[in-house]
């Protein structure tokens, strides 16, 4: 399942559970197109964006336009980000997003950001995780060679120089955790619910949710 798919996922998400108005924050937003998409007719509020890519954010800042709702821009480090925001404290969020954003880390980065994402929600609150993870008990030499062998298979539009550069990319940029460790990292940091809204055939690309203690004031 492609992008499109699964932000068309999301969308349906937002409609269902986000009933009334809400506010979000989005970890690596990137340009923003695909949640501009999934944000559209939803009760959006107000949205922020966070991202290291200062040509990204112009794009986004563009794509989120025609959204009813106050946007705001962040460019930096994910990490030193989030801790400015909980330092700062000026405002919680109803829903925080991280797309394809936290394999990048290590496991203490993750660990680290989990930790102030639960002090950025409100009461209810829900943080959701759409990225690439690993199987039970495998190892990242194991999920790199498993996810290069579909890429090399059904990404059948790359030439070989690009499927070259995507496989430097991903051997160098691309450390996922297995479900169970981000759901172990949740309950740590006091995430009281989780679910996996999706996952592809593979088990590697899947959308999982975690919920703050408390009633989800939107629904």
């Amino acid at each position: 399942m492609g992008h499109q798919e699964i932000y068309g996922i999301l969308h349906e998400w937002l409609i269902n559970d986000f009933q009334k108005p809400f506010s979000m924050l989005e970890l690596g937003c990137g340009d923003a197109s695909f949640t501009a998409q999934a944000l559209s007719n939803t009760t959006i509020a107000s949205y922020q964006g966070i991202d290291l890519s200062e040509a990204a954010l112009l794009i986004a800042q563009s794509n989120m336009e025609h959204l009813p709702c106050a946007t705001t821009f962040a460019k930096g480090e994910l990490s030193e980000i989030v801790l400015e925001l909980v330092q700062n404290q000026q405002e919680n969020f109803d829903l925080i997003l991280g797309s394809f954003v936290l394999h990048h880390l290590s496991f203490e980065q993750k660990d680290f950001v989990m930790g102030k994402l639960s002090h950025l929600l409100k009461n209810g609150g829900i943080f959701l995780l759409i990225d690439v993870f690993r199987s039970e008990n495998e190892k990242r030499e194991d999920y790199l060679k498993r996810y290069l062998e579909d890429v090399r298979k059904n990404w059948s539009q790359l030439t070989p120089q690009e499927y070259s550069l995507v496989e430097e990319h991903i051997k160098k940029s691309d450390f996922p955790e297995t479900q169970e460790i981000f759901y172990s990292l949740a309950t740590k940091h006091g995430f009281t619910k989780k679910e996996c809204l999706y996952h592809d055939a593979l088990d590697t690309t899947q959308m999982l949710c975690f919920y703050l203690k408390g009633k989800n004031s939107c629904k």
